[in-house]
């Protein structure tokens, strides 16, 4: 009796499905006895820990927050890395508390940026055994982008201007800089020419200029579970990430002794994890800048 193809789902009929007209569903491949390595895993190489600071837009002690390596259709795409090898279930209770406030740290920065309405926070892990988080702006006004498809959008739409891209990254990492770290993104530099200069630049001469493709989130390296993304993208000559260090208040505002990571950080091993809560919420400190929704420059 020959199969049956199942019938394509009822969500190809909404608004936010990026595509039309007929389709079919893929046939399902049979299950594999063992799953292969992802990167950072076995004998794999692991791009997160290979990278050095150079390629994030901000660090700190224990994070680190990296972007896309050219813009593309959302006004922002950006990832959350702790610097540690550990993934999501292997945190400690210090770096379980840190993520809790980093991640919505990083979306009330994306959220700040003109033009934002929401931020999608993602976790796959498919790819990389490195935790790393993902953070999706979607453009206000844009209902069709509503909902789970938004990261097939991103590889759809056509890319935002390098400038705002750039503009975009300095401001959040600015933004995060605030509680601590150290930004590495800088805004993009005014191209001042001198009248006679002006020609030497015509549109007919940038037109000739090829323009590199943008890499989307359903195509970035840490989310493909190729062999080979791994051996292109890691940097050997940077050395591997060390055990996180002692933790510090390296990222309390100005003006604050505590906050909700460095009381996590006082408990023993043996602590009870209900008494950690309660010194996070007596000590935890407000986030938002007095003007949260107010760009930092």
């Amino acid at each position: 009796m020959p199969d049956t193809p199942p019938s394509v789902p009822d969500f190809t009929q909404w608004p936010s499905f990026p595509f039309e007209g007929d389709l079919r569903v893929k046939q399902l491949d049979e299950p594999v006895p063992f799953e292969p390595p992802r990167r950072g895993e076995a004998d794999r190489e692991c791009t997160a820990c290979n990278a050095p600071d150079e390629a994030y837009i901000w660090v700190g002690e224990r994070w680190r927050v990296r972007a896309m390596d050219r813009p593309t259709g959302l006004p922002m795409v950006l990832i959350l890395e702790s610097r540690s090898h550990l993934d999501l279930g292997d945190l400690p209770n210090l770096l379980a508390a840190e993520l809790g406030v980093m991640t919505v740290r990083l979306e009330r920065a994306v959220r700040s940026l003109d033009g934002v309405a929401r931020v999608h926070v993602n976790r796959w892990g498919d790819g990389s055994a490195h935790l790393h988080l993902w953070f999706l702006a979607r453009p206000y006004g844009r209902l069709q982008l509503r909902g789970t498809f938004l990261s097939l959008w991103d590889s759809i739409l056509p890319p935002i201007s390098e400038d705002q891209w750039r503009e975009n990254l300095a401001l959040v990492a600015a933004w995060l800089a605030e509680f601590g770290g150290r930004p590495l993104a800088e805004p993009p530099r005014i191209q001042w020419q001198a009248p006679s200069s002006l020609s030497s630049t015509s549109p007919a001469n940038a037109a000739e200029e090829p323009e590199e493709e943008s890499l989307s989130v359903i195509e970035a390296a840490d989310e493909i579970p190729e062999s080979d993304a791994a051996a292109d993208l890691s940097d050997p000559s940077a050395d591997p990430s060390e055990p996180d260090p002692t933790p510090q208040a390296d990222e309390t505002p100005s003006g604050e002794s505590h906050s909700a990571p460095d009381s996590a950080s006082d408990s023993g091993p043996g602590s009870d994890p209900d008494d950690e809560g309660e010194d996070e919420r007596e000590d935890a400190p407000d986030d938002r800048p007095d003007a949260a929704r107010t760009r930092e420059v």
